[in-house]
This record gives structure tokens, C-alpha cells and sequence, in this order.
């Protein structure tokens, strides 16, 4: 069942709520978040998925008490993200998590009563499961706005980067871990987190422990339980303070802890290797046809969905695609050619369009789905890999400042909001912690 989340949700196994007859009969509170509250048996069944990822390897988990600590804060991250997705007016349909369920029961190659019935085993109802995949898309969707509204990229930033490649600049595969501090932080907290820091530094020189399992067990990071990883980023991609001591480390070495803008931090360069390495600059790309049906001044969403669903019934009906569009499409573009848009890479026509184009199996044929173009009926035909040339090479170097762009930005994002939220931790080793700083020292040695 594991491989029914991974297969599309990276949040979902923390989003999946708990089954009542497996706890005690009061379900008490373990967090409020603003006007929200995360219960028991929610952080419970968070807690009881990590494990379960980290089968076969459990020394790898810290203790149990920071374990929960640390889920607990991804759990308030996750309500505040859904919080601020619903305020800002951020909308997931029903027929938009419809989709996705038929998308990953698609991908595990059995149908959606069997993915219920699969999932009823392993103690999560079908309610529950649309309502986790309710959550992760509005989550989404709120990062797909903070790209469009927040991020971009200039065409000098796309020539240094391409330049370095050409170059042969050396990119590095990094891990970091991070010792948050609050805003406003008191003499005292940075103090004690440098402190923590230098403690969690001396541990991996002495080789008590590595890198990864320090970020898994001590790091504030929301990427702490995958050891840390930033994956790899060329040498003008990591920020100014860390570039210079990163050139100079060989892999395996690390940073001394630098503070910056949320607290104290220290990489790791995992592995590094020349641009030229690479290897070629692969995208994948779809082929596929559509057809658009407008909303504007004269069509209305309502009657413009309307003639979609009619649309759609024909097809399933048995009508020709290429001929319907040719009829019906209101995409002056492609209505000649039958809705075929030739080859594009997924973001090519938009972050919607592309996701649902992912989503079909080649010849398949999806709902009705809204973009701000309008109604869109999409058939896929084919998917492939194919190696750019340089103006495609250009979009995907711009596409990769972006992302991490979008990735600092982000994370700046859930520290404002974080550290603007009244957050309560009633139960357990979190609501100790919210006020006692781990000592490294004492937690490791004592076994």
C-alpha cells in the first residue's frame, strides 16, 4: 500500500488521517494551529508512516520523542499551508481529485475499487483518502501561485548559468542542516543554537555519526527526514556565504555552521562532478490533441463546462477526437490540424494543461478540466525523452533557476508564515520541546 501514496503524493503519508477503532475512544488534542487543531490519532498515523517508510532501517529514525517532534511540525506546516490555500481563494474541484484517484489507481495498474478496497485494508477509508488528496493538491496549486506571482528568472541569470556549463563548472550534489532561530531572536536562543550546531558539527568529525542521520535527527529543515538532501546545484546556484567553502571541500567534507537569514546552517558536499558530466540535457515530452472550449464575455464557465461534458459524452460515445475538434475546438491554433498540439515538454501551455496531460496512459482521453484558457478535452498520444537543442536547452536552464528560485522562496514562505502563527503543542515530547533546545550532547550519549 506504501506504493499507492508514493506513487503520486510526496505529503499524502503525513496527510492521511488515523481510523478511530485503532485508538482509544477520546481522541485528544496534540496541536492547535491558528483556529485549527491536529489530533492524536492524526500525528499518531503520521508518526506510525514514517516508520513504516523507514522499515528495515530504523536506526536511521531519531528517538522516538523527536520523532514526533519533528512530524508535529510538518503536520502545522501542512494545516497552515491548507489554511492560506482556503483564505486566498485557492479551489480544488471534486472532479479535479476524482482525476488524480483514477490517475494513481491508473499507475498501480488496478482500478478504483480495488485501490478502496486496498486502501480499507490498510485502515484508511476512501473519505479519507480524497480528503488527503483534497490537501496536497490545494497545496500545490498555492506553490503554483507564488511561482507565477513571486518568481522569475532574467535572461543574464540563463547566460551565466549556461555559460558554466559550457564551461565545465563544477555542480554539487549538497545536504544541509539547520538549526532554526525565531525572528527577533534573544542573545540567549542564538547562543544556545549555536551551541547545538557546533555539537551536531563535532559528532559527525568524531564519526559518531553521519551526516544524513545528524540532519534525520537534529536538523529544523522540512527536508530533515530525507537526511537533508538539496540534490545537485551548480556552483552559482548555492548562496554567496557557502559558494566560496564549498569549492574547497572534496566530497564527504563539511561546512563550518554559518548563520543565516533562519538560523544556523552547514552543508555537506555529497558528491560533485564537472557540468560536462551531466550528461545530456533530457526532457521528457508529450504528444497530444485538445479541444478548447473558451470562457469569455459571450460563454460563461457554467456553459462552456456544459458543452465540454456534452463533448466528452460524445467521445466516450465512440466519436472521432480529431474530427470533433476540428468541429468544435475554439483553439484557432490547432482546430485545423484536429486539436493535435505536435510535441511539447508538461509546462509547455501551463502547470494545469501539463499535469493532466501526465496523468493519461498514450490514446487515453481526460475529463473535462479547467485552465485559464477555458474547458480543455485532452487525448494523448505519446510520451518521450528527448535531448534539447539550444533554445530548448534555454527554457530548461531558466526552468532550473526557477525551481530554485521557487524552492528558497518557498521555504522563506513557510518560515514567515510559521512565525506568525499562535501554535499550542498540548501532548507529548513536542510540547516539552517548545521550550528546552535539544542537547546534542546529552541525547547522544545517553544512548
Amino acid at each position: 500500500m506504501k506504493k499507492l501514496f508514493a506513487s503520486f503524493l510526496a505529503g499524502a503519508l503525513l496527510l492521511a488521517p488515523a481510523f478511530a477503532q485503532q485508538l482509544a475512544p477520546i481522541d485528544g488534542i496534540a496541536v492547535v494551529v491558528d483556529e485549527d487543531v491536529i489530533l492524536q490519532s492524526e500525528l499518531d498515523r503520521a508518526v506510525a508512516n514514517i516508520r513504516a517508510q523507514y522499515a528495515g532501517r530504523t536506526e536511521q529514525l531519531p528517538p522516538p520523542e523527536v520523532l514526533e517532534r519533528q512530524v508535529s511540525e510538518r503536520l502545522v506546516l501542512l494545516k497552515l499551508q491548507i489554511a492560506r490555500a482556503n483564505s486566498t481563494g485557492v479551489k480544488v474541484s471534486s472532479q479535479e481529485v476524482d482525476q488524480t484517484i483514477a490517475a494513481i489507481a491508473a499507475q498501480n495498474q488496478v482500478n478504483v475499487d480495488q485501490l478502496a478496497a486496498q486502501l480499507a485494508r490498510d485502515g484508511t477509508s476512501m473519505p479519507q483518502f480524497r480528503d488527503s488528496i483534497r490537501d496536497e493538491l490545494l497545496v500545490q496549486r498555492l506553490r503554483q501561485r507564488l511561482a507565477q506571482t513571486q518568481i522569475s528568472v532574467s535572461d543574464a541569470e540563463v547566460d551565466s548559468a549556461m555559460a558554466a556549463q559550457l564551461g565545465g563548472g563544477l555542480q554539487f550534489h549538497l545536504a544541509h542542516i539547520l538549526v532554526a532561530l525565531p525572528e527577533g531572536a534573544t542573545p540567549e536562543q542564538i547562543a544556545t543554537a549555536q551551541s547545538k550546531i557546533e555539537g551536531i558539527q563535532a559528532l559527525i568529525k568524531r564519526g559518531e555519526m553521519d551526516f544524513a542521520a545528524a540532519a534525520v535527527r537534529y536538523s529544523d529543515s522540512p527536508n530533515a527526514l530525507e537526511g537533508g538532501d538539496l540534490g545537485w546545484r551548480s556552483a552559482d546556484e548555492i548562496p554567496s556565504a557557502f559558494a566560496d567553502l564549498v569549492r574547497n571541500l572534496s566530497p564527504g567534507q563539511i561546512t563550518e555552521p554559518i548563520r543565516g537569514p533562519s538560523g544556523f546552517q552547514m552543508l555537506q558536499v555529497v558528491e560533485s562532478r564537472d557540468a560536462s558530466q551531466a550528461g545530456p540535457s533530457m526532457v521528457t515530452q508529450y504528444q497530444a490533441s485538445h479541444i478548447l472550449i473558451r470562457v469569455d464575455e459571450n460563454t460563461t464557465a457554467a456553459q462552456a463546462k456544459a458543452k465540454a461534458d456534452t463533448l466528452h459524452a460524445r467521445l466516450v460515445g465512440g466519436a472521432d477526437f480529431a474530427k470533433l475538434a476540428s468541429e468544435e475546438s475554439q483553439d484557432p491554433s490547432s482546430q485545423a490540424r484536429g486539436g493535435d498540439l505536435g510535441w511539447f515538454s508538461q509546462d509547455q501551455f501551463g502547470p494545469d494543461f501539463g499535469t493532466q496531460v501526465a496523468k493519461l496512459n498514450d490514446g487515453g482521453v481526460s475529463a473535462p478540466f479547467r485552465t485559464q484558457a477555458g474547458w480543455h478535452i485532452v487525448k494523448r498520444a505519446g510520451v518521450r525523452q528527448s535531448d534539447v537543442g539550444d533554445a530548448s536547452q534555454r527554457d530548461q536552464v531558466r526552468e532550473t533557476i526557477g525551481r530554485r528560485k521557487l524552492e528558497d522562496e518557498w521555504n522563506r514562505f513557510l518560515r514567515e508564515m510559521r512565525g506568525e502563527a499562535f501554535v499550542d503543542f498540548r501532548t507529548g515530547a513536542a510540547a516539552s520541546e517548545a521550550g528546552a533546545p535539544t542537547d546534542v550532547t546529552s541525547d547522544t550519549t545517553g544512548g
